[in-house]
């Protein structure tokens, strides 16, 4: 294994504990915690000018990690305010001060720095490293100098810009120093819909690449249909039910009841069909890629959706799935009885479902991707660390973290900073 996934290896690794110790902590009702997290290139002195950084602030180090892995420095301090020293201190202030004091250092050492509070990672300060990225098909000069110059507007510098893909889109990553990360994906995702590109603004360091679980929604995201709307072709109420399924998606009309509606009309018609609905489901370009290499990379891979696992669990089987959630058709005597079984994997049961996952795989929710393109993916997307709206509706463009509208699913490696020679390696090592 390469050496830099040795590192977002173990940085996952020091990340989870270190999490769980803060965790517990606040449960306990102790001080609340900051995590200070550095990594970069190990070079003499830079252990001693963080601790020399902290010292000046009135906390008590809870625990305290380091590890050098092919050259790869990663430090991770836990932090608690000492009332002791400081009676009193309000200590979100307190953290917002060691944040900024820590951020200033971490550039002037050419090192990127990650902070979390009680578990859940927070907002950089200034001086922090973000990376860019920026994905187009045609990828144009213009654009990219639109994108260049809306970064400079927000205060903040580009330090290196490298190609990550030019198949099947143009992919770059641009590594910024300053600037504020809700400040920029506000700004660049307003650049990127005039630019015609896609834009994804993330803090920088070996945490990028160590989001160990994505999620993806199924219909019309890893597969290119709705797999209700095939079964009603069967039904005949083919028209009846996509209308119901596009009130939906644009998130018009409750999900729950929506599907029930939709199966409802779906009552009498043979289990035998659904054999030939699977033999019809079509993946989108890309989805084996994506999958392949993120399991050659060692991520945990899940689906989550809102149609059934009648169908789901063939894809399951097909790609490797390691989880997946989905409703269950009810079935007596051979035929669909247009009810459902158990509870329903709505919006908010997707969430659930990612949240669960996680858990499952001992990942923070900062270290998850979630991947969508209707309404009903919208609380998966704000849950997890990274929420991509594919080839989504507008209203799910405007608030997801970032959005990928080329009809490529692998395309979302890029934005975890996988570049394509790693996808053609992951390629040949499937087959080694």
């Amino acid at each position: 294994m390469p050496a830099r996934d040795w590192g977002a290896l173990v940085y996952a690794t020091v990340v989870q504990q270190s999490t769980f110790r803060a965790v517990m902590t606040f449960a306990n009702s102790v001080p609340e915690t900051l995590l200070v997290t550095v990594t970069g290139k190990d070079r003499p002195g830079i252990s001693a000018r963080l601790l020399s950084t902290l010292s000046v602030f009135p906390v008590t180090i809870t625990d305290l990690e380091q590890v050098v892995i092919g050259g790869r420095l990663l430090l991770g301090a836990l932090l608690s305010a000492d009332e002791r020293v400081a009676p009193g201190v309000r200590k979100e202030r307190l953290f917002e001060e060691i944040r900024s004091a820590v951020s200033k250092v971490a550039v002037d050492m050419d090192m990127d720095v990650d902070f979390m509070v009680d578990g859940e990672r927070v907002r950089p300060c200034t001086g922090t490293r973000l990376d860019v990225t920026i994905m187009g098909d045609p990828l144009r000069p213009g654009a990219v100098g639109a994108i260049a110059s809306c970064v400079a507007r927000a205060g903040a510098n580009i330090d290196r810009i490298e190609r990550l893909a030019s198949y099947p889109v143009t992919a770059l990553s641009l590594s910024l120093t300053g600037g504020n990360l809700e400040q920029l994906r506000t700004d660049l995702a307003l650049e990127a819909a005039t630019q015609s590109v896609d834009v994804a603004v993330q803090t920088s360091g070996l945490h990028r690449r160590s989001k160990h679980l994505v999620v993806m929604d199924v219909d019309s995201t890893l597969i290119q249909c709705e797999v209700i709307e095939l079964l009603a072709q069967y039904a005949g109420c083919g028209d009846e039910v996509a209308r119901i399924t596009e009130e939906a998606m644009r998130g018009e009309l409750d999900f729950e009841e929506s599907l029930r509606r939709r199966v409802a009309l779906l009552k009498g018609l043979d289990a035998s069909i659904l054999e030939e609905v699977r033999e019809k489901m079509t993946l989108t370009p890309g989805a084996r890629t994506l999958i392949r290499t993120l399991k050659f990379l060692g991520y945990e891979c899940a689906i989550v959706s809102g149609g059934f696992t009648q169908l789901t669990d063939y894809l399951v089987e097909e790609l490797g799935i390691d989880y997946s959630a989905a409703n269950v058709l009810e079935i007596v005597d051979g035929k669909l009885t247009g009810s459902l079984v158990g509870p329903i994997i709505d919006r908010k049961g997707k969430a659930a479902a990612l949240e669960r996952f996680a858990a499952e795989a001992g990942v923070p929710l900062s270290q998850t991707v979630a991947i969508g393109d209707g309404a009903n993916d919208l609380d998966m997307l704000r849950v997890a660390g990274l929420g991509v709206a594919f080839n989504a509706k507008p209203v799910v463009r405007a608030q997801a973290d970032t959005s990928v509208n080329v009809p490529y699913l692998d395309t979302v490696l890029f934005l975890l900073g996988i570049s394509r020679e790693e996808v053609e390696a992951a390629e040949r090592g499937s087959y080694a």
